[in-house]
């Protein structure tokens, strides 16, 4: 991946041609702001690989730091204003929840580059990026079809957000594409990184008939439930497969390292501008993790050509017919869902049990 392939996927440059100051002085200082703590096994430890990965690919040219566990609200305004006034030269916001409190703390700081994951707010030294990573919860989706018995599924989630509702769709589509009969039990947790709280969800949807779990949170405690319950499940933004390698069937993981490095590279050069970015498999930003030996050698088959045509692009999710829970067309016949309703998705695909909480 380079930052060409990954430019010509913004949606639209942020605002205009209007570029920062290279950095002279070196070490550059680049930080980061977490939502959960780094050894989560999900979300924030993918994001922490990858600031090692800047790291050892920068040598002493960057100096990195982070903040981990900063609640998504007041508190996030307060660490990310910090770390301005601390010098930093670059500062990457890694959760949804950060987009408000890093757009004000930028306009305050002109000449530092933010950088948010998952958000839509921009401006002059704003930009945005995040990764396609329904196209992982679509091909957990056709394993998932293959190998249920029950033809329910679940999915952990956490917050009712557009990010999250669209993965629960994708994993659903994925599945129907291969099981007609599929259907989706959604339990809602309302957090991130709680074990406790993911664990109870699971085990809640393994007692109501599903066979096979996906999760939008971020411990491995869906899978650890899965294993000692005998059922299915999947790793989320990283390979949970030390875990549950039973359970495992593969992990959809997030792979922020070619990112970080050419934004890092950008802002020292000089040619950093603000974007919108969204990655996926054909990008190197989605990769999948190894496949559970347990999976047949005909499913196996089905995953690999449909992993090679979305990578391609000739499988594209989000592409109709699809219909909501009610039956109403939302994507018609041969034509595809657009990126900025795909971005504010809010309604459940058909087959998906429940309501999406307000």
């Amino acid at each position: 991946m380079n930052r060409r392939h990954l430019l010509a996927l913004a949606v639209a440059s942020a605002v205009t041609s209007f570029a920062l100051p290279a950095v002279a002085e070196e070490p550059v200082k680049v930080a980061f702001v977490y939502v959960g703590p780094v050894g989560d096994a999900g979300w924030t430890y993918a994001h922490d690989q990858a600031r090692v990965a800047l790291e050892k690919a920068m040598g002493g040219k960057v100096k990195t730091s982070y903040v981990e566990s900063v609640p998504e609200g007041a508190d996030a305004e307060r660490v990310i204003r910090k770390l301005a006034l601390n010098g930093n030269n670059v500062i990457f916001t890694t959760s949804f929840g950060y987009m408000n409190p890093t757009a004000k703390v930028a306009k305050a700081f002109p000449h530092i580059v933010f950088e948010h994951a998952t958000g839509f707010t921009v401006d002059k030294n704003v930009g945005t990026y995040e990764t396609r990573l329904y196209e992982g919860a679509y091909l957990n989706g056709v394993l998932a079809g293959k190998m249920s018995k029950s033809n329910l599924l679940g999915v952990v989630a956490s917050f009712p957000i557009p990010e999250v509702i669209r993965n629960i769709d994708a994993f659903t589509l994925g599945a129907q594409s291969v099981n007609p009969a599929i259907k989706t039990k959604v339990i809602w947790v309302n957090t991130w990184y709680d074990p406790a709280k993911e664990r109870q969800a699971a085990e809640t949807l393994i007692s109501e008939g599903v066979d096979v779990i996906n999760q939008n949170t971020d411990s491995p405690a869906t899978l650890q439930v899965a294993q000692e319950k005998g059922v299915y499940a999947f790793g989320w933004n990283s390979d949970m497969a030390k875990f549950a390698p039973k359970a495992q069937l593969t992990a959809a993981t997030n792979d922020w390292s070619g990112y970080y490095i050419e934004t890092v590279k950008a802002v020292m050069a000089g040619t950093w501008k603000s974007t919108q970015i969204h990655g996926g498999l054909k990008e190197g930003m989605i990769k999948m993790a190894a496949l559970n030996p347990v999976i047949p050698a005909d499913v196996v088959k089905i995953y690999e050509e449909k992993k090679k045509a979305l990578t391609a692009g000739t499988l594209v999710p989000f592409q109709g017919p699809i219909k909501d829970q009610s039956g109403a067309i939302k994507v018609a016949a041969g034509t595809e869902l657009p990126l900025p309703k795909l971005l504010s998705m809010d309604f459940y695909v058909q087959g998906v049990e429940g309501v999406i909480p307000k």
